[in-house]
């Protein structure tokens, strides 16, 4: 007989099948991720709302998709009535609005919305370090990052708090934090999943999307999210069948490049080698033909870096300077360089690079129809650390973080981390890389991986798993 006093710890869409079938309650589910949630270290939520989630559970109709899932969001995601602070101290008053169009759809398909993971301030960063909300720890090694900027959504459900959690990827931040922790983490081709209500446009790189432990649950998540509205006018029409169509593409024969550096990044060389291992083992798996290729990817560099705080101007209007105590370090010396230096001039280079990149990796695409890599350069180092300078020994240049992630952001394009084997007993993430509009083909890739080099859907240190 299952413990229902512990949280569940197979997949999303497998809790759904376990009430339908009666074998769980969504009341005691959420009983059981609440009380994880209380007594865990791994401070992945900035806040709960235990009332409305009891609330929903009872009243849960596990018809639906995710019918009486509890569900963590983001805390850059918009929860009518939660805080709105964008783990800022700046916003730690604000209160939400209106639901996001993300969150009206999670909340249609029957999710039960327990509260807000812990994010990097303003997503700018790729580790859950913040000034309002402390560090969030990686479950599989307390110590180590969880991170960014959806770290408090991937500790979430790799820590057995909550089976599924939203995330946001403007440089990597879904597959980064994927690859630390072990979970399953999707960018979609641009647009996939709508940004609004007040959609934030410019600088065109971010998407929705989630924390999970399983592929199928990615597909459900965009069978439920996925989908054009008018107030993200970039946002693309949905195919649908996501879940229903898995596995059903043949790879036989598609090209691929196994390139784990991508061309620029500096590699932990066990890291390397797992995700060759991992590599090979799917091109033997799906029939797919290894073809080479020269990567020689351009560097966004320091002017990108400073091009994608547009944003938070628009944010913090005339707050700043004032308001310069309150921020996170790293965010504060970033602005106060943009104010600096950022000009037109600089804006037109931000802009060639980006078409450089463009045609870069369209080049790449005209010759291979996926592209394998790591998808993290090391695996998690320690938390205390917000700017990593060091893989393994060796020194490396902040950009290196990012390397290997960026690029599927400033181009658009679908890509997807999955674990493969560990290092150094800590997870280590492989990223592949389709065209645009090929989501559901990744998907499959990433099934073929699922099925043949199974993954921990838990972290072993996970309170579930004990």
């Amino acid at each position: 007989m299952p413990d229902r006093t512990r949280t569940w710890t197979d997949d999303a869409c497998s809790l759904v099948d376990a009430y339908r079938a009666g074998e769980r309650d969504p009341v005691e589910e959420t009983e059981a991720c609440l009380a994880a949630i209380e007594a865990s270290d791994l401070n992945a939520f900035s806040f709960v709302d235990a009332d409305a989630a009891l609330a929903a559970a009872r009243d849960a109709d596990v018809s639906l998709p995710l019918g009486g899932v509890p569900i963590g969001i983001k805390e850059l995601e918009k929860v009518q009535g939660w805080p709105d602070t964008e783990a800022s101290l700046v916003f730690r008053d604000r209160i939400a609005a209106q639901d996001s169009t993300m969150v009206a759809r999670l909340r249609d398909a029957g999710a039960v919305l327990v509260g807000l993971c812990t994010a990097s301030e303003f997503g700018g960063l790729n580790v859950s370090t913040t000034r309002l909300n402390g560090t969030t720890h990686n479950p599989w090694e307390h110590g180590r990052t969880a991170g960014g900027s959806s770290g408090g959504s991937a500790a979430a459900v790799a820590g057995g708090l909550v089976p599924i959690a939203s995330g946001g990827d403007g440089g990597g931040s879904i597959r980064i934090p994927a690859g630390f922790n072990g979970n399953v983490g999707m960018k979609g081709t641009a647009g996939r999943i709508p940004r609004g209500p007040r959609t934030e446009i410019a600088p065109l790189t971010v998407v929705k999307g989630c924390q999970a432990r399983s592929v199928r649950d990615v597909a459900r998540w965009y069978d439920v999210c996925a989908g054009y509205d008018f107030r993200d006018p970039y946002s693309l029409p949905d195919p649908g069948g996501w879940e229903a169509g898995l596995g059903t593409h043949d790879l036989a024969g598609l090209r691929v490049a196994v390139v784990p550096h991508l061309g620029r990044a500096v590699l932990r060389p066990e890291v390397e080698a797992n995700v060759r291992d991992a590599a090979e083992a799917l091109i033997a798996d799906a029939g797919l033909v290894q073809v080479d290729v020269d990567m020689a990817l351009p560097g966004l560099g320091f002017e990108w870096a400073m091009s994608n705080l547009a944003q938070l101007a628009k944010d913090l209007e005339d707050l700043w300077p004032d308001c310069k105590e309150d921020l996170t370090r790293e965010m504060a010396m970033g602005f106060e360089m943009a104010h600096a230096s950022y000009d037109l001039t600089m804006a037109a280079r931000v802009e060639r690079r980006r078409t450089e990149l463009n045609e870069a990796l369209a080049d790449v695409f005209d010759q291979v129809d996926l592209v394998i890599s790591a998808t993290n350069p090391d695996v998690a180092y320690p938390a205390a650390i917000t700017a990593n300078t060091r893989v393994g020994e060796q020194k490396v240049g902040l950009e290196n973080n990012g390397l290997l992630t960026i690029p599927a952001n400033i181009v658009g394009n679908p890509a997807i981390s999955v674990p493969v084997a560990p290092a150094f007993g800590l997870p280590v993430g492989m990223q592949i890389m389709a065209r645009h509009h090929q989501d559901a083909l990744l998907l499959d890739l990433a099934l073929q991986v699922e099925r043949t080099l199974p993954w921990p859907l838990v972290a072993p240190g996970a309170p579930a798993s004990r």
